[in-house]
């Protein structure tokens, strides 16, 4: 059944009320990484702890996909289709081909190798722009500790001339991302340290300057959930950014106001908009995934 806590009445319009939470898949360790594949009518989603990532079918159930995964976490697809991964264990990120073969991007940046790869976003340019927090080698669970040999960074990697640039270096812990619709702003969270109980959890907003070299503004808060923290997230076509937080879905306007929220009474990690017209939210949620139709499409 599905909870939901409507605060503006614009987020009353965004819910069906004959649409119920569907429990997609349950008895993973802690599901991450949603990526839609609307041509192979699957979801893919990673299942960190396990080392693998899972394949979901509408009729058909839940299988594997790949395993071991190098312990990815999240994922996107590039402009030709192909899967683009956040490999903890590769310290890297990874681009899967039409053929199934894979192919390391990019592990080092300076000669220093990356921390952790968590989250990624391809933008209209073929860029892939990607979160480096220290998560994966600070313990064992999802990925191999390992020394930290870089700063926490978001970077801009070109596919075309193989340069990988920093685009951002003021966070301690940077986690989810996602582009405006127009590619006007990027969301960036901020997630902090490992085990640090005073970090500031919220998620950052920048105007992006120059989409083809990834200059930024200046940073500015966007918006920061009560409840835990805002781990991934998506925009949807208006601008709205609906993102996880500790008791659910928040959905969070352009200007940083909260709308509404879907409560599933459970630490949710990621997101995406995926199925028919991208008007279906795809929820990773601790050990499970769910699904939701809504009235509103997600951004392309």
């Amino acid at each position: 059944m599905l909870e939901a806590e409507i605060i503006h009445k614009k987020f009353g319009r965004y819910i069906l009320g004959n649409a119920s939470l569907e429990l997609l898949t349950e008895g993973h360790r802690w599901t991450e990484g949603p990526v839609w594949f609307g041509d192979a009518a699957c979801l893919l989603f990673s299942d960190i702890p396990n080392n693998r990532i899972m394949r979901w079918i509408e009729g058909v159930g839940t299988s594997v996909y790949r395993q071991p995964s190098q312990f990815a976490n999240g994922g996107t697809r590039d402009q030709q289709g192909r899967l683009i991964s956040c490999l903890h264990g590769a310290r890297g990120i990874a681009r899967t081909g039409h053929d199934g073969s894979i192919t390391v991007l990019a592990d080092r940046f300076q000669g220093k190798r990356l921390n952790s790869p968590n989250d990624v976003v391809v933008a209209s340019d073929g860029a892939i722009w990607f979160t480096d927090p220290h998560y994966g080698i600070a313990m064992d669970y999802e990925g191999c500790r390992a020394e930290q040999e870089l700063p926490c960074q978001v970077y801009r990697f070109d596919p075309a001339s193989a340069i990988l640039r920093v685009v951002a270096d003021e966070f301690t812990g940077p986690n989810g991302l996602c582009f405006s619709p127009d590619e006007s702003r990027i969301y960036i969270a901020e997630t902090g340290r490992l085990h640090d109980e005073d970090a500031k959890r919220e998620i950052r907003e920048f105007d992006v300057l120059d989409l083809s070299s990834g200059k930024l503004g200046p940073s500015r808060h966007f918006y920061a959930p009560a409840n835990g923290a805002a781990d991934g997230f998506r925009a949807d076509e208006d601008g709205n950014i609906w993102t996880s937080a500790g008791d659910g879905v928040h959905c969070v306007s352009p200007a940083g106001d909260l709308l509404g929220k879907i409560k599933l009474g459970k630490t949710v990690s990621n997101l995406t908009f995926g199925g028919r017209h991208l008007g279906r939210l795809f929820i990773c949620a601790s050990d499970a995934v769910y699904a939701l139709y809504l009235n509103r499409r997600g951004a392309r």
